[in-house]
């Protein structure tokens, strides 16, 4: 087993007044040549948006990106001809940028901070058409069992979202004193865990709120709460 420890307080972190922004990779104006990637993983961030505010029209293309609201309202839209679709926290977003898409993200609340994770995923097919999905996932159904957030558009699995690229994501809330054993989809893939909350133990370390490892060269790892956690699992390919 290979591990790759990030502490909460090691991520690039910028504040710009509106938005404050911290990094678990290389982004924007911060740059650790450490801290580029896991795998197909290109990015992790976890953003706090003030109302009303949010990133004004701008382009991706070839990234498949996945938004996890965790507190308040996001609303969205894009060159798809969505119009402001708001996405809070038990949903999910992905899109597909492939050929070229044009989006907006903004705050949806006049009163309310928004914190999200957003995640770019290297695709396994460039130049792919455009797409947009988004889907709610019940917390009780994460409940000190895996929940299945996003999977590969060749992947049979059902009642997940869609992205190009053998990935998989998935959440799961333990009890304190849990023990959970995840097991990976392939050797050749590594898993991202971020504690989104709660402290556990995992591949011998100890890990707290936004704390995070990378485990690879394994088929399995187990994962024991010293109190209520929740995690997020991000599943990759390696190369």
């Amino acid at each position: 087993m290979e591990t790759v420890v990030h502490r909460a307080d090691s991520r690039g972190y910028a504040n710009h007044g509106w938005l404050q922004a911290t990094h678990s990779f290389s982004f924007a104006s911060w740059f650790n040549k450490d801290r580029i990637q896991f795998g197909a993983l290109r990015v992790l961030n976890d953003d706090i948006i003030a109302p009303n505010m949010g990133f004004g029209t701008h382009p991706h293309d070839n990234m498949e990106i996945i938004t996890i609201p965790l507190k308040g309202v996001l609303k969205h839209r894009d060159s798809m001809h969505n119009a402001w679709q708001a996405v809070v926290p038990g949903e999910v977003q992905v899109m597909s940028a492939g050929t070229g898409v044009q989006h907006s993200e903004i705050n949806g609340s006049a009163t309310e901070h928004l914190n999200l994770f957003q995640i770019w995923i290297f695709p396994d097919e460039q130049h792919v058409r455009p797409r947009y999905d988004q889907k709610r996932f019940e917390e009780a159904d994460r409940k000190n069992k895996l929940q299945t957030l996003v999977t590969s558009t060749k992947d049979s699995h059902e009642g997940s979202l869609k992205i190009h690229q053998d990935a998989v994501l998935s959440r799961i809330d333990l009890d304190k004193d849990k023990t959970f054993n995840y097991k990976l989809k392939d050797e050749n893939h590594g898993v991202y865990v971020m504690t989104i909350f709660g402290e556990l133990d995992i591949a011998g370390e100890t890990l707290h709120s936004r704390d995070a490892i990378g485990i690879s060269k394994t088929k399995e790892f187990t994962v024991k709460t010293k109190e209520d956690t929740g995690l997020l699992f991000i599943e990759v390919p390696m190369q």
